[in-house]
């Protein structure tokens, strides 16, 4: 290389935030059958992970599956669970567990610190040569909350991935410290990941005399490039996406004032999926019920789920009921969590829909005289070729008359391939710093999506909106502080989350194609928008008073002092 950077990044504790504390009960029936009610996103992983604990059956526990008060992560572990089933157990009677919100930000797992040193080599054009990562998250004393080992290393695969980098290594470790116990967080790892190597890019671009979207443009991946970890992903758009970022940002325009500035960063994440299972009962008056094993957490998956089912059978969306009941009810779901719920669980309604779509066509085609392949199916209405028809309605009361009573069709939904895919973001912040107390104020956020097709308008935006906040949170405000181990503000007087002062104008552009693996070819947004936030604030504080942070949260006081230490670069 013919210039080498190094420098050590960190990010903070903090706590999840979600609304609704954990809560649970627990009931153990005199012949041992155990029931929960729980506020987990994953109800089918905390009775197999339970059993497991306990040394039973996974056939004696039954989870009911509720709605949840909000997760971020948090969710998936047992935390509470044991606790009730020993209660229960030793008194005989049903034990209800409902945690303060001291406890939860005491106890409940947070979401790891880290310190993440960077070397990357450049040559003087900017082009990137190779990067070098040491990342070390902090686990906190115990590993129990994590739902899988892996779950925050996952970040380190992801360093650099949306550029190319001819040489890369990258060595990640959790370990375990004095402090709470921590798990996965909205999109686990890369926060901090994408904090340490954005900022580092725009050093770069600063030591080199570039425009910092003129740098990232020099290195991004381009069809047929593969990923630094070898990845080589088809309909490679991030370039474009950075593109739509800088348009809507007004990125080429004048600098936006004296204390202001502008800042870039980037992401890249797949759309993961897995097995799940639904089913779909027909009623004889036409209408349609999908039981599903996906609690709601909030992100709007009902609403796309009906959608899908509905588009499908070609019936009105509000004629598809959505129901959930408990884990003895389907075979297994994965719950919500890690950007696949659309792609696992939306998989199975979808393969449950059209399987019942082929029986009614089967119905059709005896019902018209005419075989099943020359069936045409057009909304509600099955055609044969003559142009008779018959109304889904029909075929209902048909369905259920031969069946003698309902229909009841269950599916499980296993991916064999993942399809080469992946989603791009780019996301560009513009900061007013006061240069006499440090005080940052956000004026605007631009988030621009490679999204596939969106579903769901509404939701998406729900999720994009929702993810920058969070974002914005992580970068600004919240941190949980330790002495000897232990957290000493135990109250969200205390640890701060954004409320509606804080948010500033969003701004969202976004780049559609049918590329998406799920079904009707939409992408993950979930955990995409929330990531290059931190590093975008970061960059646009250093782009209006000439002070770089490396460790979060960014605030005032710190902004206060680098400029203190750095009298010239308020000068900006």
């Amino acid at each position: 290389a013919a210039r080498i950077f190094e420098h050590t990044f960190r990010t903070q504790l903090t706590h999840h935030g979600y609304l609704e504390p954990h809560t649970c009960t627990v009931r153990i029936h005199p012949d041992g059958k155990v029931e929960i009610w729980a506020s987990n996103k994953a109800p089918y992983g905390l009775r197999d992970q339970l059993a497991e604990d306990l040394g039973i059956p996974k056939e004696r526990i039954k989870v009911h599956i509720m709605s949840v008060g909000g997760d971020f992560g948090g969710k998936a572990s047992l935390i509470d669970v044991p606790i009730c089933y020993f209660l229960a157990e030793r008194s005989g009677r049903p034990v209800r567990m409902v945690l303060e919100y001291s406890e939860e930000i005491m106890a409940a797992a947070h979401r790891h610190p880290a310190v993440i040193t960077l070397r990357t080599g450049v040559e003087q054009d900017g082009t990137l040569s190779a990067v070098q990562a040491k990342i070390i998250f902090s686990g906190g004393a115990y590993a129990a909350f994590k739902i899988n080992p892996e779950v925050t290393v996952l970040g380190g695969r992801r360093l650099a991935s949306y550029y190319r980098v001819p040489a890369i290594k990258a060595e990640t470790c959790c370990v375990y410290t004095n402090q709470v116990p921590c798990t996965q967080s909205r999109t686990p790892g890369s926060p901090q990941i994408v904090f340490a190597m954005e900022s580092q890019m725009d050093i770069i671009a600063r030591a080199l005399g570039l425009d910092p979207v003129e740098l990232r443009m020099r290195n991004v991946l381009k069809d047929g490039d593969a990923s630094p970890m070898g990845e080589r992903w088809q309909h490679i758009c991030v370039g474009e996406t950075l593109q739509k970022a800088v348009e809507a940002s007004g990125w080429r325009k004048s600098r936006p004032g004296k204390y202001r500035g502008r800042g870039v960063a980037l992401y890249e994440r797949g759309t993961p999926s897995g097995k799940a299972s639904a089913a779909i009962t027909i009623e004889a008056d036409g209408g349609i019920t999908l039981l599903t094993g996906v609690p709601d957490v909030g992100p709007g998956f009902y609403t796309v789920v009906q959608q899908i089912v509905s588009e499908t059978l070609g019936i009105a969306p509000e004629r598809v009921r959505v129901r959930f009941e408990d884990t003895d009810s389907l075979p297994y779901d994965p719950g919500t969590g890690g950007s696949k719920t659309t792609n696992t669980s939306g998989h199975a309604a979808y393969k449950a829909a059209r399987e019942v779509r082929e029986r009614l066509v089967a119905l059709a085609g005896r019902k018209l005289g005419c075989a099943p392949e020359k069936i045409r199916h057009e909304g509600s209405r099955f055609i044969e070729p003559g142009g008779k028809a018959v109304s889904i309605d029909e075929l209902a009361r048909l369905v259920v008359a031969e069946n003698g009573g309902p229909l009841f069709h269950l599916t499980m939904y296993e991916p064999k391939d993942e399809p080469p895919v992946t989603s791009f973001a780019a996301q560009v912040a513009e900061v007013e710093v006061d240069p006499e107390s440090g005080q940052i104020q956000v004026k605007k956020i631009t988030t621009a999506h490679d999204a596939g097709i969106v579903l769901n308008k509404l939701t998406f935006q729900g999720q994009v909106d929702g993810g920058v906040v969070n974002g914005l949170g992580f970068t600004l405000m919240e941190e949980n502080p330790m002495a000897d181990g232990r957290i000493t503000g135990l109250n969200l007087g205390e640890f701060k989350i954004p409320c509606i002062k804080d948010i500033p104008k969003l701004t969202t552009a976004v780049l559609e194609s049918p590329t998406g693996p799920v079904p009707f070819q939409g992408k993950s947004i979930g955990e995409m928008p929330n990531v290059p936030t931190a590093a975008a604030i970061a960059n646009a504080v250093a782009d209006a008073v000439g002070v770089r942070l490396f460790d979060l949260p960014i605030t005032a006081e710190k902004v206060y002092w680098g400029l203190r230490a750095n009298p010239a670069g308020d000068k900006k």
